[in-house]
Formats: C-alpha cells, sequence, structure tokens
C-alpha cells in the first residue's frame, strides 16, 4: 500500500473509533510495522490532524473535521460553492459565517488549481428567501449538540401560544421553512415546531438522558414517515407545513 493511501486509510479508522487505538492494532489492520504507524502518526500531526494519545496508551482522532489535500473537480467546486453559498444567504449568522470560513479553507486545501470564479451554479440573493434564519437557531443547533433541555414558548397556526421544555434532537431545513423535532416533556412524546414559530427561553445546563443518535432512532422508528417533511413544495404554504406536522404528531396534536 502506498503511504498516502496508508495515511487515508489510517485516518478513517481513528475517525471511525470511540475509543483510543493501539500502535498494534492499527499496524495489524494496515499490515505495517508499529515504528511506521508511529511515523505515520506524527505525519499527520504535522498536516494539521488532531490526534492525541502516545505509544503504549492509544491513539484517537480528536473531534473536528480534518480535511488533508484533496483534487477537486470543477463540478465539485461547484457544488461545495453552492451548497455553502446557499448557508451564507439563509442560515443564522454563526452557521453562515462558519460556512465562509469553510470554504476559504476548503479552496485553502485544493490542489486541483480550479477556481470557483466563473463558477456554473450560484446561490441566490438572501432577498429570494422569504424567511433567514433568527440568530436564536445557533442556540438551538448548540443545545442539540449538546444534548440540553431548552424551554420554549411556541406558537401554532391559530395563534396559540404555549410553553414546553423539550429535547432538541434535529433541525429539518426546507427552502423558507426550518422544522425542530424534539421530544416534548408537555405531551410525552416527539413533536415538530416550525423555527419562526418558537422563541428559546432559557437553554439549560440540564442535559437530557440518554444517547442523542439512541433517540434519534427512536424518533425515525415511532414517525416512520418523518420523512414526509422533505417531500413539501419547495415554497410551502402554512397549510402544507401543517399537513405534513399533522401527519408526524398522529394521534395526538401539537
Amino acid at each position: 500500500m502506498l503511504r498516502t493511501n496508508r495515511l487515508f486509510e489510517l485516518i478513517a479508522i481513528l475517525r471511525a473509533r470511540r475509543s483510543p487505538v493501539t500502535a498494534f492494532t492499527l499496524s495489524s489492520e494496515l499490515g505495517v510495522s508499529q515504528r511506521s504507524i508511529y511515523r505515520d502518526i506524527e505525519t499527520l500531526r504535522t498536516l494539521g490532524a488532531s490526534i492525541e494519545g502516545e505509544a503504549g496508551i492509544g491513539y484517537c482522532l480528536r473531534e473536528g473535521f480534518f480535511l488533508p489535500q484533496f483534487a477537486f473537480s470543477p463540478d465539485e467546486l461547484a457544488a461545495l460553492a453552492l451548497g455553502l453559498g446557499w448557508v451564507q444567504q439563509r442560515a443564522d449568522p454563526a452557521l453562515a459565517k462558519s460556512s465562509e470560513s469553510a470554504l476559504a479553507k476548503i479552496l485553502a486545501a485544493r490542489s486541483s488549481g480550479h477556481s470557483i470564479e466563473g463558477a456554473p451554479v450560484l446561490a441566490p440573493a438572501a432577498s429570494v428567501s422569504e424567511r433567514v434564519d433568527p440568530p436564536q437557531v445557533a442556540a438551538l443547533r448548540d443545545a442539540i449538540r449538546r444534548q440540553r433541555k431548552v424551554e420554549i414558548r411556541y406558537e401554532d397556526a391559530q395563534g396559540a401560544a404555549s410553553d414546553r421544555v423539550i429535547w432538541p434532537i434535529a433541525i429539518v431545513y426546507f427552502d423558507d421553512v426550518r422544522i425542530l423535532a424534539a421530544w416534548c416533556e408537555r405531551r410525552s412524546a416527539f413533536r415538530h415546531f416550525r423555527v419562526d414559530r418558537l422563541q428559546v427561553t432559557t437553554v439549560s445546563e440540564e442535559r437530557y438522558p440518554g444517547r442523542r443518535q439512541a433517540i434519534i432512532a427512536r424518533w425515525q422508528e415511532q414517525d416512520r414517515d418523518w420523512r414526509t417533511l422533505l417531500t413539501v413544495s419547495d415554497t410551502p404554504t402554512d397549510y402544507e407545513v401543517e399537513r405534513a406536522l399533522k401527519r408526524l404528531a398522529e394521534p395526538k396534536e401539537n
């Protein structure tokens, strides 16, 4: 195996493991000596990979994305620019700024020599979108990552407001509508909330129980038709969104 390919394989192995992996295990999987593994680890660290650990204990890749040198085709760069441009135009300020810096890092890492200037696809200006994410979406996203309970005030389609404590698990993005999937303590069930109709009152430091991935699996199992949210038209009306949410929430309503 070429060393370049081995470095990619090494990153893939470390990214897939939740616990430290010894050099002996890595050398067995890659078919090289432990000394080669030690050299590869140092090479990856030099290139910017956040690898923790040491000989005799094991190694693990810290959270965060490591992007080594890649050769992007013109269409690949256009796809990246289009997707991240969409986020810059429509996401909350924190995510929009992150998408801009992410694209800068990707372009800095590319080795193809291609440019996105004059790309055949462009993200439309923000004024085209009826809804741009409010800043509080960043707080919801952070709560999802840290598995924190959130107190919200929610206004339904009829204008009735209610206060709830939820366990946010995912934000589903339409072109112009964002849907928050969460466990609602008030209803003791999964519920779906339009982000533009909720206000974040408090992000608690109390962590909700269980693993988020397991909770998402329960959500998907219980609401087998949750993907119907993604089949609504590009510019869904309130009626269409409410109808999709009603199907998800049966037999109870929000």
